[in-house]
């Protein structure tokens, strides 16, 4: 019996394969012969989880002819992978990757660090923030307080407790966006939402178009989804959407749905203008498209002088176009799962009726939770607060990449929680490697594109300061250094760190 479990195709892997960016060499380094270079970028493709374990690999000649190199590189690569014990085969069932003993899976998405690696492992990889206190506890101990009524109950609220509903209605009528609790579903965090979503409106096969780059996570519950991605790319630096680009994907891609993020992109943290969102929406209209906005970063303006636009909803008064995803994690906590859909109240009764057959429903503590804290003033405490740590990581960090990396380009987002920075012609994918041997974890840029695009990108979020983002940058110039030189093994483990 074959021991894989997908297959990757000869024209998709070789696309992979050639929007990695060649590791640069020193004074006097020699280039790596044909078939090291495609070992070496297969290996980097399984280590950071874009091929699967156990992906049946395509056949040497298939493989040779998309990449225009000979049969013999390929048979060359293949077996050196198999000595690394990254490619197992077996005659008449082909050949699939698979990892050395000992090695972790690759992770597909960008899961928190395990806690027992705090201490020696910097964690850049989740851009999460620590729970702002006192407002969680108090947020907890005024949920227990009101608990009892709902403990009578069987505590099933498919679509949200009420009072929770008419809460976040309420918070999006005092935006200028008259809503109706029935056109509120409370989902167990954004992902939950954009999994109902994808359901509901993006079934196997269906298009979904998204920015590219885009958020790595939902890039991947898309996947998991069947769905068929069409990247349509940003604006340079902060400049939010290219609506030419848009207007044209939507008209010839005709896609089901599309997946964006309006406010402090994730990861670049471009914010849309309102001239961008009314277009946006118009042509998701024309094209017949339900256009899925991510609003998860909308409370983080971290610099004083931002002028936020309206909500992209306000551009759609009947509701037939625009979905509209919020949450607690980001802007709150994400150990808080509470999320939240805003549409039509047809789409949220769909909704609802489909959810009876995965979560049922979310829990009652932690909405009652959230519910006290905007009813109480607590919420707008806990962001205020979250927006000032944000800003001091932020400024932090940029001043210590800034003087470790001088090389490494970026453009400083005046919201959100992350950076995305190019750099300086290395691969990301080799630097999210060694950057975990030298004790820093940071995603690599293909995590947030479709077909191995970003190589020449990471992700740094603004999740720590002071000391620790001097020793993060320390330990990415290090990385850095490494990387450019070649020299990635033998690497020293990295020493237990105390701010």
């Amino acid at each position: 019996m074959a021991q894989w479990t997908s297959a990757v195709g000869a024209s998709q892997l070789a696309r992979q394969l050639n929007a990695q960016q060649p590791r640069p060499g020193g004074a006097g380094t020699r280039k790596p012969p044909a078939y090291r270079a495609l070992a070496d970028g297969v290996r980097l493709l399984v280590l950071e989880g874009r091929v699967p374990v156990a992906a049946r690999l395509p056949a040497e000649r298939e493989l040779a002819l998309a990449l225009s190199v000979s049969r013999t590189t390929v048979a060359a690569a293949y077996e050196a992978l198999r000595g690394e014990g990254f490619l197992e085969s077996r005659r008449g069932a082909g050949s699939w990757t698979a990892v050395p003993a000992g090695n972790p899976l690759p992770s597909r998405g960008l899961e928190p660090l395990p806690p027992e690696s705090v201490g020696s492992m910097i964690d850049l990889g989740c851009a999460a923030l620590p729970a702002p206190e006192p407002w969680l506890t108090r947020g907890v101990q005024g949920a227990v307080e009101e608990l009892a009524p709902y403990a009578h109950t069987h505590g099933d609220y498919p679509a949200g407790i009420p009072v929770l509903r008419q809460m976040l209605a309420d918070r999006y009528t005092a935006r200028g966006i008259p809503t109706m609790p029935e056109q509120i579903m409370v989902t167990t965090g954004a992902m939950g939402a954009m999994d109902a979503i994808c359901h509901l409106f993006g079934g196997r096969g269906e298009r979904i178009a998204v920015e590219s780059p885009s958020y790595a996570n939902i890039l991947q519950l898309m996947r998991e989804a069947g769905a068929r991605l069409v990247p349509v790319a940003m604006a340079e630096e902060l400049g939010g959407w290219d609506l030419p680009r848009w207007r044209q994907v939507l008209r010839d891609a005709a896609p089901r749905l599309a997946y964006v993020v309006a406010d402090f992109h994730n990861p670049t943290g471009a914010l849309a203008d309102e001239d961008q969102r009314r277009g946006l929406v118009d042509a998701a209209r024309s094209a017949g498209t339900v256009l899925v906005v991510d609003e998860t970063m909308a409370e983080l303006h971290l610099d004083k002088e931002v002028d936020m636009p309206r909500p992209v909803c306000a551009f759609d008064p009947a509701g037939s176009t625009v979905i509209t995803v919020g949450s607690a994690s980001k802007a709150f906590w994400a150990g808080m799962r509470i999320g939240w859909v805003r549409a039509a109240p047809d789409v949220i009764r769909s909704l609802v009726a489909a959810r009876a057959y995965a979560d049922l429903g979310t829990p009652v503590l932690e909405q009652l939770a959230i519910d006290w804290l905007m009813r109480t003033g607590g919420w707008d405490e806990a962001v205020a607060h979250r927006r000032a740590q944000a800003r001091e990581n932020r400024d932090a960090l940029v001043s210590a990449v800034g003087r470790e990396l001088p090389e490494w380009e970026f453009t400083v987002p005046s919201g959100g929680l992350t950076l995305w920075v190019r750099t300086g012609g290395l691969s990301g994918s080799r630097l999210a490697e060694v950057g975990e041997r030298v004790g820093v974890r940071v995603p690599s840029g293909p995590r947030f594109g479709v077909d191995g695009a970003f190589e020449g990108f990471v992700r740094l979020p603004f999740t720590v300061g002071g000391p620790v983002a001097d020793e993060a940058a320390a330990r990415l110039a290090a990385a850095a250094r490494l990387v450019e030189t070649g020299a990635t093994t033998g690497v020293e483990a990295p020493r237990t760190f105390v701010a």
